[in-house]
């Protein structure tokens, strides 16, 4: 089944219109399974699995295309997607409270809470924290994505990235601290 991705991914690449679609169809599952854990406790009744999936496929399917170089550069864009559309559901709940100041954003040992856990304006501040480290440690704010906002396992990661386990948890500690120091300046 991988291999079939990476070919639908290098038929995008090739620009056969046809194959996003096939690739969407091939990995729903996968992702739906993505933004379900995502969203498992999320706050606002305004998302939901399956239009978290949706508007990812909107996003990525846009006109101008996508430059796609393999199933891992896929799935890294399908988290920044999921991302950039969870921070909007959020900045519009954050948009109608009046008042309201920042809340410290809480990251446990593991940093495993699901993005759907956090309050709107705990999930702003993570974004904004995500956008400044992003300039300095993108190869972080990759992982952090996948492994935050897309809940992908650290095994799959370094699959798809094809890096060692190890390798990729030093890395995933190594984001922790950027991001905690990033928030808690």
């Amino acid at each position: 089944m991988r291999q079939d991705t990476t070919e639908l991914v290098q038929a995008i690449g090739r620009g056969e219109v046809v194959a996003l679609d096939l690739l969407f169809a091939r990995v729903y599952g996968e992702l739906k399974r993505v933004a379900r854990r995502q969203l498992h406790s999320a706050h606002s009744p305004t998302v939901d699995t399956t239009g978290l999936v949706h508007d990812a496929y909107l996003k990525l399917a846009s006109p101008q295309g996508l430059d796609l170089h393999s199933r891992k550069h896929f799935f890294a864009l399908a988290a920044k997607a999921m991302r950039q559309i969870v921070v909007d559901h959020a900045r519009a709940h954050a948009a109608g409270k009046r008042g309201g100041g920042v809340a410290a954003v809480a990251l446990d040992a593991a940093a495993e809470v699901a993005a759907g856990d956090m309050a709107p304006d705990q999930l702003l501040q993570l974004d904004r924290a995500l956008t400044e480290l992003e300039s300095q440690q993108p190869r972080l704010v990759a992982l952090i994505e996948m492994r935050f906002f897309a809940g992908l396992e650290l095994a799959d990661i370094a699959a798809m990235q094809e890096v060692s386990e190890r390798t990729l948890n030093r890395d995933w500690r190594r984001a922790r601290a950027e991001l905690y120091a990033a928030l808690y300046p």
